[in-house]
């Protein structure tokens, strides 16, 4: 089974750039401390997308600042999804 929590770690790195063991804190605001900006966060979240078949509809998405509420966004959608 994917670790869901370095898989997102990585898209995040690989998006803006960094190193993923740079940033070991998982509730460091993906904007404010990491400094992406509106693409950036769409591109990260359209990864995110794709890697794990969920969809994260526009009326989500500023909800969604860290890499934690990523990993409990897609964790609560797959959830969901096994429950429905």
């Amino acid at each position: 089974m994917m670790d869901i929590k370095l898989k997102i770690k990585q898209i995040v790195a690989r998006q803006m750039n960094l190193d993923e063991d740079s940033f070991d804190g998982c509730d460091l605001d993906i904007v404010n401390d990491l400094g992406a900006d509106s693409l950036d966060v769409v591109e990260i979240l359209v990864t995110v997308e794709s890697t794990f078949g969920v969809d994260v509809p526009d009326e989500d998405i500023p909800s969604i600042r860290t890499v934690n509420d990523i990993v409990s966004y897609i964790e609560n959608t797959r959830h969901w999804h096994e429950n429905t």
